[in-house]
């Protein structure tokens, strides 16, 4: 199957029904004590479900959202939704850029324009790049999965041939969460395909039996990784229900869109460099919302939960341990609250790292969160590259 045109149009229906579940929240009590410790507060929560139900406009969301161009396609035997946004520079780079979860293709909405066309933007025509942003399968308007052992590995493999059907034969990839250990596997298993990978979650655990596992470590590293460690080990519950019984969480995800923005929300607070310590004010609600929206409106938060299970099962989970290593040039930029806080020296035994940057603000959704500086890393990296 070839890419085909697609335009986002959630039926009347799906908005009515959204509307009354919202309309009859069953709310909890909430917990004694400090209003974060146990979870998102109820708070929260209804201030956002209030918004969602009475100001929320999806339809304006919608028609910006189809400003870009999107294409449905079938590759490694799933449907693949996308953004294709060719740049009106001719030598532009091609480059695909992979969200995670909880995120979307929402994550990179508002760095579409200034990659495309930087000149539009105050930038360099040399720094142009014709993009594509995948909705990982299983995920949003790709739909739920269909095939049994579908893990990261497989979605590498779908992006890969999304991109080989574009009639791209180079290009640079770039993810963060997910996305980046499915930018890994496009630089490991299609190197000759690969400009350059750049992440903004570099995974390279050191093996158990490395005797120098710290040698190169820094004394900024080790407090990177002491700060990074208490977020893990105070956040990550998400992970093993995802891993083991995402069927099971799929029923009350997919039947309240309350649980689902609880669910959700929560981690865009909690793995954030918050502006007003309010993941509303760093992003704006309606920016949360659309992303909420995407999962909601496709029936796809049980799938895309699954891919923790199935990668589990595969041995290819986040947290496993990976005996590879990276060839292709790679790039790594630091944002200080992201979860994952990798020392390069970890890092250089397992990539070709040809660049390594630091940025004083952002956490873990990089383009989302902090875009003009995700955009100028890029140009940043691709300039090293030529």
């Amino acid at each position: 199957m070839s890419p085909q045109p697609f335009t986002i149009a959630v039926p009347d229906a799906v908005l009515e029904d959204l509307h009354r579940r919202l309309d009859h929240v069953r709310w909890p009590d909430q917990a004694p004590g400090e209003p974060w410790s146990l979870g998102i507060p109820v708070t929260e929560v209804r201030a956002a479900v209030e918004h969602w139900r009475s100001r929320y406009d999806w339809r304006a969301r919608e028609a910006a959202m189809n400003a870009w161009p999107h294409f449905l396609t079938r590759a490694a035997g799933e449907q693949v939704h996308f953004i294709h946004a060719r740049s009106p520079e001719p030598d532009a780079t091609p480059l695909v850029l992979t969200h995670g979860w909880p995120g979307s293709f929402v994550e990179f909405l508002d760095v579409i324009g200034p990659l495309t066309d930087p000149v539009a933007h105050g930038g360099d025509a040399a720094d142009a790049f014709h993009v594509v942003v995948p909705s990982m399968p299983g995920y949003g308007f790709s739909g739920p999965t269909v095939q049994p052992g579908f893990d990261v590995n497989r979605v590498a493999d779908a992006i890969a041939e999304v991109m080989a059907q574009l009639g791209y034969d180079r290009y640079i990839a770039q993810g963060g969460d997910w996305g980046a250990i499915v930018t890994r596997r496009l630089g490991e298993a299609y190197a000759d395909r690969l400009i350059g990978i750049h992440v903004n979650m570099l995974f390279a655990f050191p093996s158990g039996d490395d005797p120098d596992a710290m040698a190169g470590v820094t004394e900024a590293d080790g407090a990177r990784l002491a700060a990074a460690g208490a977020r893990i080990a105070d956040g990550t519950g998400y992970m093993a229900i995802q891993s083991t019984r995402p069927q099971t969480l799929a029923y009350g995800l997919t039947d309240s869109p309350t649980g689902l923005a609880a669910w959700i929300l929560e981690k865009f607070q909690a793995w954030s460099d918050l502006d007003e310590d309010s993941a509303a004010a760093t992003f704006g609600l309606d920016r949360l919302l659309d992303n909420l929206m995407i999962y909601w409106v496709t029936d796809t938060v049980g799938s895309a939960a699954r891919l923790y299970a199935e990668s589990a099962r595969a041995g290819t989970g986040a947290a496993q341990a990976w005996a590879g290593r990276v060839e292709v040039p790679t790039g790594h930029t630091v944002y200080p609250y992201e979860l994952l806080q990798t020392p390069r020296a970890w890092g250089e035994k397992r990539y070709n790292l040809v660049y390594w940057a630091e940025q004083p603000r952002g956490g873990h959704f990089a383009a989302f969160e902090r875009p003009e500086a995700f955009v100028t890393d890029i140009r940043s990296f691709a300039r090293v590259l030529r």
